[in-house]
């Protein structure tokens, strides 16, 4: 019998408030890929810092290969070999990437940092997984899924005996999600537990033994992967309070006027080489296509934050001779990142205070900003979002990421924005949080909004999108509209030769 890496035995942990996980037990064996499944809040995250020693709980107890973590806190997980990736990265963008490999463990030869066995390390690394990065390139100047790939590294390199991967995937591209996928299991195979964190249920299905879902901070059921179909996941995941995402009926959009916002001929080299659309008025543009076809690049173009080699970029029939970003959200431009952590929140500021930095003249009281009308201006948004939050002033870091990004919508509300251009804007949230914002970018776009939305994962286009454009290599290499408008077809037209 394959003896149990991780035990987890009745753990619960308490925030103020707030009761996180409530007797939460599993086990997890060597070799095993153990998928941990669950809605934005249902304990994921807490019970992943549990187990790397970022949190102790208050009762119960974790035990790695027959080894207490007690109180002994990420020293001790470390010297347990558990080894964590997490949503969020944690790289030094000024420092090598050989050096974010062995970041506080450099080696030393004569008293002095090894740089050559530090990049020697760094390429066996990359060996064993399949990548062609170079160990001396900066991270800052890597694009983000190079970013994820570092991280992931890493943590392979401690040689651990529990690995936690929470979304490892969710900023890759299909090649990279597959080096991933065969790396994972492939140590998995030497027998490593594998915890791993992923919304993609096609993901869990091509790499992990069993799943654990959890709900409201308990462990609802474990089930056999192969025998669990996906209704019965999402059934476990939402419980009662909701129901599986279904396409919504089509709507109408009156193209016949003049456009909100138009694009022709825009370049942005060496991913933008010429793409074109309208958007109407109560109009949803989905872009669509893989990892470094340009989405993002004609967002930052649009949003006057990188400008255009070529092309043109108009306003209500008005061509906006110089897009810069200041000029862009005069003309009512809003744009939401794809990095929500680096770039689309301020972590420690309230929720308040996110929503209503994109304009603050609504806020002030003379010269000076007044915390009463910041507070009033905040409620009206978090009511009229559904954002989940204690208080308007609670650290928005302590909201789920489904929350966190409703409140980066609004910011833009808060500024009167009419174009929104949303950028991965379900990214790293569960299927109930992403039926939110669906709902949410419909009821805009109903308003009179144009939106032009962009998203990897091609199967949620549908759910949302009125008319979808796929871009390949630069340029727009289908649309696609009314019936015809599915995964299968935006896929086909995203990859065709």
């Amino acid at each position: 019998m394959t003896a149990n890496v991780i035990v987890v035995d009745g753990v619960t942990k308490h925030y103020p408030g707030v009761r996180a996980l409530t007797d939460a037990s599993l086990t997890i064996r060597a070799g095993e890929v153990r998928a941990l499944l669950g809605r934005n809040g249902a304990g994921k995250s807490t019970l992943i810092r549990v187990l790397s020693g970022v949190e102790r709980p208050d009762a119960g107890t974790v035990t790695v290969a027959g080894e207490r973590l007690g109180d002994g806190g990420v020293r001790r997980a470390a010297e347990l070999r558990v080894s964590t990736v997490h949503q969020e990265l944690s790289l030094v963008a000024e420092l090598s990437v050989a050096e974010n490999l062995y970041l506080g463990r450099w080696p030393r030869r004569g008293g002095k940092v090894d740089y050559r066995a530090m990049r020697a390390g760094a390429r066996a690394v990359f060996e064993r997984l399949g990548l062609a990065i170079d160990p001396a390139a900066t991270v800052g100047s890597l694009p983000l899924a190079h970013r994820q790939l570092v991280e992931i590294c890493r943590a392979v390199r401690e040689q651990p005996r529990l690995l936690i991967l929470d979304e490892p995937t969710s900023a890759l591209a299909a090649e990279e999600v597959d080096v991933v996928l065969e790396t994972v299991t492939r140590i998995a195979d030497e027998g490593v537990a594998v915890l791993y964190v992923s919304h993609r249920l096609e993901e869990i299905r091509r790499i992990a033994h069993s799943a654990t879902v959890m709900r409201d901070g308990r462990v609802v059921e474990t089930v056999d992967v192969a025998e669990a179909d996906t209704s019965r996941i999402v059934a476990l995941m939402l419980g009662d309070t909701a129901a599986a995402v279904e396409r919504p009926p089509l709507r109408e959009v009156d193209r016949s006027g003049v456009p909100l916002l138009s694009v022709r001929g825009l370049r942005v080299p060496p991913k933008v080489l010429d793409v074109s659309f309208d958007v109407h008025p109560g109009e949803i543009l989905g872009l669509g296509g893989l990892m470094g076809s340009g989405r993002t690049e004609v967002l930052r173009a649009i949003a006057g934050f990188d400008p255009p080699a070529a092309g043109t970029i108009s306003v209500e029939g008005r061509e906006i001779g110089r897009p810069t970003a200041a000029a862009m959200k005069r003309l009512g431009v809003g744009m939401t990142p794809e990095d929500r952590k680096d770039e689309g929140v301020v972590p420690l500021l309230g929720v308040d205070e996110n929503l209503v930095l994109s304009d603050f003249r609504a806020v002030r009281s003379g010269p000076a900003i007044a915390p009463g009308r910041v507070r009033r201006a905040a409620e009206k948004l978090i009511g009229r979002l559904s954002i989940a939050t204690a208080a308007a002033d609670t650290p928005i870091v302590n909201l789920s990421g489904g929350n966190q990004q409703k409140a980066v919508i609004g910011r833009w509300l808060h500024a009167g924005s009419r174009i929104l251009l949303l950028d991965e804007p379900t990214r790293g949230v569960d299927v109930q949080a992403k039926a939110e914002i669906y709902r949410l970018v419909r009821e805009l776009a109903d308003a009179g909004a144009a939106i032009v939305f962009v998203s990897g994962e091609l199967e949620e286009l549908p759910l949302v999108c009125d008319r979808v454009l796929a871009l390949r290599g630069g340029r727009v290499a289908g649309e696609l509209t009314g019936a015809e408008l599915t995964t299968d077809s935006v896929l086909s037209a995203a990859m065709a030769a």
